[in-house]
């Protein structure tokens, strides 16, 4: 990720409706929402979460689809995990040489489970009791 696209990810984030909505749309999955539901979920007007979703797109962070009637907005992982890679690629740079302590920052992989452990969730979850 570049400087550039960094800033621009993070300016997008530091508006409470919009760190909202991204959080909310990260918790939903690859699925995503429809963007009734999500004005619905925060209480946001839709023509103000409009504007809100076009900020996000623009820096990379949402994705939009159509599905019949409906806008299916969803979290690009892609570009929250190249924000949190970039924020963390130097984290504690040369501390455990000096004999400082080290950091142990979030890694991306960390935070999105894989396709494969995601399959395997769902279906533990579907299984009867």
């Amino acid at each position: 990720m570049e400087k550039t696209d960094a800033v621009a990810a993070l300016a997008a984030l530091a508006q409470d409706n919009r760190l909202d909505v991204f959080r909310l749309l990260v918790q939903a999955g690859a699925d995503g929402l429809p963007a009734g539901e999500i004005a619905n979920t925060l209480g946001l007007a839709p023509n103000t979460l409009s504007f809100h979703f076009d900020r996000l797109r623009q820096a990379g962070l949402v994705t939009v689809k159509r599905q019949g009637r409906s806008m299916i907005y969803a979290a690009r992982y892609d570009g929250m995990n190249a924000l949190i890679g970039y924020l963390t690629e130097n984290c504690c740079r040369g501390a455990d040489a000096r004999g400082g302590r080290g950091c142990n920052p979030a890694r991306p992989h960390a935070l999105v489970p894989r396709r494969d452990e995601r399959d395997r969730n769902a279906r533990r979850d579907r299984r009867p009791q």
